[in-house]
């Protein structure tokens, strides 16, 4: 491959660890290991990743429930590697998330050429989306700056997070205590709240007639409409 991708590999099996790590290590890939479903969290905290091979028979923290966390605040593709055969377990992986899922016993040239189309698919959709289009508003999330009306509109970098947020979690509705401890990284109080309000409405304001995708949901907190 001509561009390393990094690959986070989860299972509690060292041996399994070892073996994919050094096969797809050949084959070009950069690799980090993680044995449990904590420790692959932090390292997703530590350093980019493009994808995450998952398994899903863990202790403590099951591969379900690390994918789950994973998609609170990430759209990384994850391949789910289980030795369970269940109509139902694939069926739920892919409905929490998974992008893929392959079977124990595996061919580790078939687990290669699945991560590799499943990040030739989403390194296309990524070129695509690098520049959002939603009626007046452009943003270029390289560039980290948004337009109206083909105006660059001046947001600070707090700002534009949580636009970002709220967008590519279209249609969820986040709490004020939530969006606080996503995008602030630090538990909420009365003052931090309100600190939320505040750059909801400083955003609103700089966005002027795009400003109403972004919704107050009364008693809950806000989320991002795309359609009227």
């Amino acid at each position: 491959m001509k561009e390393q991708m990094h690959i986070l590999i989860v299972d509690d099996e060292s041996d399994m660890l070892e073996l994919i790590g050094s096969f797809l290590k050949r084959q070009g890939f950069h690799i980090t290991t993680a044995n449990n479903g904590m420790d692959a969290l932090r390292q997703l905290e530590k350093e980019p990743i493009d994808l995450v091979v998952l398994d899903i028979m863990m202790p403590d923290m099951d591969g379900f429930e690390v994918c789950q966390r994973i998609r609170q605040t990430s759209q990384i593709p994850i391949l789910f590697l289980t030795a369970r055969g269940y109509e139902e377990d694939r069926i739920r992986g892919l409905e929490i998330g998974a992008d893929d899922y392959i079977m124990k016993p595996f061919s580790l040239r078939e687990l290669a050429a699945r991560i590799e189309t499943t990040l030739r698919r989403i390194r296309g959709l990524s070129l695509k989306r690098s520049r959002i289009q939603i009626g007046d508003m452009e943003i270029d999330q390289d560039g980290r700056q948004v337009y109206i009306q083909q105006e660059p509109i001046n947001v600070t970098r707090r700002e534009f997070d949580l636009l970002m947020f709220l967008l590519l979690n279209q249609g969820q509705v986040f709490s004020r205590e939530q969006l606080y401890q996503k995008l602030w990284e630090s538990h909420s109080t009365s003052g931090s709240l309100r600190t939320v309000d505040t750059h909801i409405k400083t955003l609103r304001l700089k966005l002027k007639g795009a400003e109403r995708h972004i919704k107050t949901v009364w008693g809950i907190g806000y989320k991002f409409e795309e359609e009227e």
